[in-house]
């Protein structure tokens, strides 16, 4: 969550840099942006690969929960990514 909240800030300060005329404040907001979504997306990805991996172990051991749980961290990566 944090990613998606760098992000958000980054494009205010990019906005408000544009409005006021500001080049370095437009700039600085556009990195922050950039770097929020970077962080977004790495962080979705491990959830998702953590999320295929407990999902398989479950299912090799017969474990039901720990396959419901994969399938849950799997779904939590997608929804970061998003």
């Amino acid at each position: 969550m944090a990613g998606r909240a760098r992000e958000i800030k980054g494009g205010l300060k990019q906005a408000a840099g544009k409005l006021i005329g500001d080049e370095g404040l437009e700039a600085e907001g556009r990195a922050q942006k950039a770097a929020g979504k970077a962080e977004r997306k790495t962080s979705g990805t491990y959830h998702k690969a953590k999320g295929s991996i407990k999902r398989g172990v479950g299912d090799v051991i017969d474990s039901p929960t720990l396959e419901a749980e994969g399938e849950a961290e799997k779904l939590r990566g997608k929804l970061e990514r998003a």
